[in-house]
């Protein structure tokens, strides 16, 4: 009988698994100055633009007439069949038994890992990596373990063979964000194909986070598993209409499984959260119906702020910035003498009145660096590179 006994009670305190989890140190910083209007916040992965009007119209035409009930599991046919065609024009045929539609790309991570890792199971991960998706199979009680991307001026590389020797046999699944949060690195088609071919020799599943796809800035769309993939393939794309359709707010998304793995995807949803609200659907399908100006407008926008932000940080003495990135929508960079991400971050918040990310949110392999999400106005951006500066001169006369 466990008798352990905490400040909130008797049997309060949550079972060792999760109270290893680590915290989100994103938040810890952005809590230190939400509400402050003198505080430019850059902390979020999320444009600040608004979800276009005809989304939204849509969402509310659906609740206007009375639309308030229970939905399918697996989502509303109209969603998954335009679901099945998007996903088939873009990397192979994919038919609606391939598809699920689930409460955000989190979710749908959640979900796919959920499915996939168990306790005592071994996972491989590229870092620096969104904090999220390394702890969601920790939470299942599986271990990780990581392969880290490298800071050069060219841009961020993965070294293919230390990927490889890191996928043993005894490896359950292999995380990969592509194009990536925080470094916007992206896997090149070479690399994907001689992963999924050693994955498949070891029967390694690939749970791939592809939310960041539509962003990207040397193609219409960034290299994915689901281009080389056969529908059997033990391959499971995540995605979400958060970022290319300007949607953050309204927690909607979608993973690609193997057709076999559809009823297990199903019984997960089911028992975490029954089906994604109708109305969000709807403003979803809207999405898919209308959205291609809306993406090929943000991307453009996103490669000039990305340029645009680079241009100006590498003015700033101290600063030190990898290549450009061809995807994502951060820049993941260092500056000389900050060893304390998360301490920086919030000393800068307080002073400074810039709210970045740390990069050791990101893994003990963004320690000392930052992220900037740049999904911004130039002139927003021109004053946070403003602060930033002032910021670090006061710093060097404090230490002079």
């Amino acid at each position: 009988m466990n008798t352990a006994v905490s400040s909130g009670g008797l049997g309060a305190t949550a079972r060792a698994g999760v109270l290893t989890l680590r915290s989100s140190q994103i938040r810890e910083v952005a809590n230190a100055g939400m509400g402050r209007a003198d505080v430019l916040p850059f902390w979020f992965g999320e444009p600040d633009e608004q979800t276009p009007p005809a989304f939204r119209d849509a969402a509310i035409a659906h609740i206007a007439s009375g639309q308030t009930f229970y939905v399918q599991t697996l989502g509303v046919p109209a969603l998954r069949e335009r679901l099945a065609g998007y996903v088939s024009a873009l990397h192979g045929q994919r038919d609606v038994d391939n598809i699920a539609v689930t409460s955000s790309g989190t979710s749908a991570l959640m979900t796919a890992v959920q499915a996939i890792v168990g306790a005592g199971d071994h996972v491989v991960a590229v870092t620096p990596l969104w904090p999220n998706l390394v702890e969601m199979p920790k939470v299942l009680g599986a271990r990780v373990t990581t392969v880290a991307l490298s800071f050069s001026e060219s841009g961020w590389r993965l070294d293919l063979d230390a990927l490889l020797g890191a996928l043993t046999p005894d490896v359950r699944a292999l995380l990969v964000n592509s194009p990536n949060n925080p470094t916007g690195w992206v896997m090149t088609a070479e690399q994907q194909r001689a992963v999924l071919e050693h994955c498949r020799k070891h029967g390694i599943w690939i749970i791939s986070d592809d939310v960041y796809e539509r962003y990207y800035y040397e193609g219409a769309v960034a290299p994915t598993f689901l281009d080389i993939a056969a529908p059997d393939d033990r391959v499971v794309s995540c995605n979400s209409f958060s970022k290319a359709w300007l949607m953050t707010g309204w927690r909607v998304g979608w993973v690609v499984v193997p057709r076999g793995l559809l009823p297990e995807i199903g019984k997960l949803i089911e028992y975490s959260n029954t089906c994604t609200p109708g109305f969000v659907q709807t403003a979803a399908l809207c999405a898919l119906e209308q959205g291609e100006p809306v993406i090929a407008r943000t991307v453009q926008r996103l490669r000039l702020a990305r340029d645009h932000l680079a241009s100006k940080l590498s003015q700033v003495p101290g600063v030190e910035l990898a290549g450009a990135a061809p995807g994502a929508m951060y820049t993941f960079f260092r500056i000389r003498g900050v060893s304390d991400s998360l301490a920086f971050c919030k000393d800068l918040v307080v002073r400074g009145g810039l709210g970045l990310a740390p990069g050791m949110a990101f893994g003990p392999e963004g320690e000392g660096y930052l992220r900037w999400c740049y999904a911004s106005a130039h002139e927003r951006l021109d004053e946070g590179v403003a602060r930033l500066a002032r910021f670090l001169d006061a710093a060097r006369g404090e230490t002079a």
